[in-house]
Order: C-alpha cells, then sequence, then structure tokens
C-alpha cells in the first residue's frame, strides 16, 4: 500500500517510520524539508515538496500538525492534501484539532468522493515511538475499516466513536480528565512536602490503592525531582484545553476543573515553563 505521511513532528515522525518498517510504501512531507530529508535518510522512504505531491496516488494520506490552522493549511489549501488525492482513498487527520473543523473537511472530502476520518491520537512522544498509541476515530465504518490496519501501524488500540468529529470530540474529554489528575497529583506532592512525608514511599504505598494512575506511575519520579522535560508540552495542552472550553461554551457543558487548570497552566508558562511537561502543574508550589 502506499500511504503518505504529513508532518514530521515529535509524534509524526516515528508514527511515518513504523509504516515503512511495517512494508507500507511511504512518502512524507514536512514544512522544514531538512526533516524529511532526514526521515528519509533513516527509514529509506520517499518525500515531497507539498502536501498535494505527497498524496498524489496514495491510497490512505495521513496528517499530523500542530493546530486548525496548520491543518487547513495542509489540507485544504492549494497545494494541499486533497488536491492531491483521488477519488476512494482516505485522508485520516491525528491532529488534536476542533471539532467543526473536522466535520468541514469531512464536507469537502465528501463533496471529492475522499474517506475522512478525525483521529486525534493520546500517549505522547513515547506512545509514537513505541508504537504504542490510542486512536479516537470519527468518521464512518467503511472508511475505518480501510484505514484501521494502517492506524495499527503505530498503535495498541483505536475505536471508532461516532460520526465525523468524535474523535475529537473524544481527545478534548481526554484532556480534561488528565488536567484533573495531574492537578490532583500536584496538589497531594505538594501537601506531602509541606508535612514532611516521604515521596517515595508516599507513592509506593498510595499508588497500590484507588488514588493510582497513570500520571502518578509516570511522572511521580521526575515530579519529586523538579524535572519537566519528559512529555507533553504545557503550551499544547493550554492548546487543547482551550479546545474543548470553546466547545463547552457551544454545547452547555460546565468545565470548571478544567478552566481553573488551564490558568494554572498560564502561570507555568509566565514562569517560562511553555515547553516544560504537562507534570510542571508542581512548579507552581515548588518554585514560587
Amino acid at each position: 500500500m502506499k500511504v503518505a505521511f504529513i508532518g514530521l513532528g515529535v509524534m509524526g515522525y516515528p508514527m511515518a517510520g513504523h509504516l515503512k518498517n511495517a512494508g507500507m510504501e511511504v512518502c512524507v512531507f514536512n514544512r522544514t524539508t531538512e526533516k524529511a530529508e532526514r526521515w528519509c535518510e533513516q527509514y529509506k522512504g520517499d518525500m515531497a515538496l507539498s502536501p498535494k505531491a505527497a498524496a498524489e496516488g496514495c491510497a490512505v494520506v495521513l496528517s499530523c500538525v500542530g493546530n486548525d490552522e496548520d491543518v487547513r493549511q495542509v489540507i485544504l489549501g492549494d497545494e494541499g492534501a486533497l488536491a492531491g488525492m483521488a477519488t476512494g482513498s482516505i485522508l485520516v487527520d491525528h491532529t488534536t484539532a476542533s471539532a467543526s473543523l473536522a466535520r468541514e473537511i469531512n464536507k469537502v472530502a465528501g463533496d471529492l468522493g475522499i474517506g475522512f476520518l478525525d483521529a486525534p491520537v493520546s500517549g505522547g512522544q513515547a506512545g509514537a515511538e513505541n508504537a504504542a498509541l490510542t486512536v479516537m476515530v470519527g468518521g464512518s465504518q467503511q472508511d475505518y475499516g480501510v484505514a484501521k490496519p494502517v492506524i495499527d501501524a503505530y498503535s495498541k488500540f483505536s475505536k471508532l466513536l461516532g460520526p465525523s468529529g468524535s474523535g475529537q470530540l473524544a481527545k478534548m474529554v481526554n484532556q480534561i480528565c488528565i488536567a484533573g489528575i495531574v492537578q490532583g497529583l500536584a496538589e497531594g506532592l505538594s501537601f506531602a512536602s509541606k508535612v514532611g512525608l516521604d515521596g517515595e514511599a508516599l507513592i509506593e504505598t498510595i499508588s497500590k490503592g484507588a488514588a493510582g494512575s497513570w500520571q502518578m506511575d509516570n511522572r511521580y519520579k521526575t515530579m519529586l525531582a523538579d524535572e519537566y522535560e519528559f512529555g507533553f508540552a504545557v503550551d499544547w495542552m493550554r492548546k487543547d484545553l482551550g479546545i474543548a472550553i470553546e466547545e463547552a461554551k457551544n454545547n452547555g457543558a460546565q468545565l470548571p476543573v478544567a478552566t481553573l487548570v488551564d490558568s494554572f497552566y498560564a502561570e507555568v508558562q509566565a514562569m517560562g515553563g511553555g515547553r516544560w511537561d504537562t507534570s510542571s502543574l508542581l512548579a507552581r508550589y515548588s518554585r514560587n
């Protein structure tokens, strides 16, 4: 199968590599040409100088870029992926973006006879590198059935959750839940420090009970060490929470915790921590 991958950031670079390792013919595009050249050297794939050129002749085209505007540019622009895709091919966007944009792209793609899946991912850079991502998918069952073997190359689990936009809505829920969990962990560790509890012994104990979580298992050591260079950046988390908060304004949902945690992340940004990982909520206490 010939596929294209658009966007070789910390997620897209290894994801595209897994496709090549799975035996697919892969053509990549990245706005920074040097990174595409490096990927081609490492994985012995092909590169194109535009999303349109990368998409030509591909059965499935995948993208993973930064935000709504980036998605518009690489998919809907004059040199975007849809301009090079053939009738019957399928576009899969792994960017965390708005549900409204997903529905817009679905309409444009459908009018061209092209399938579309909005399919944001969870698992971070480590998940991408280890082919262990979780993929939340919106779109048709038929398109998902065709694209799933491609998605399986870099994921441990994927699921179709509903019509176009459902994947993005599910990712919003994912980030809402993470925000509350990380803030709870940060508060707990700060409290433990104030009362003189040993952090290692504490986590060894409470992680075995109902307080346990992925965040606790994977981030407590670096949090206790006041190190925040190990995952999803605060800048991106604020982008994702902003999408969720805006969606909540439209659908009437109440997000008091997510809104509060978003304001805490704004404080971390003001401390110079925009590129720190999301566990840096603890730095609000430890560095102030």
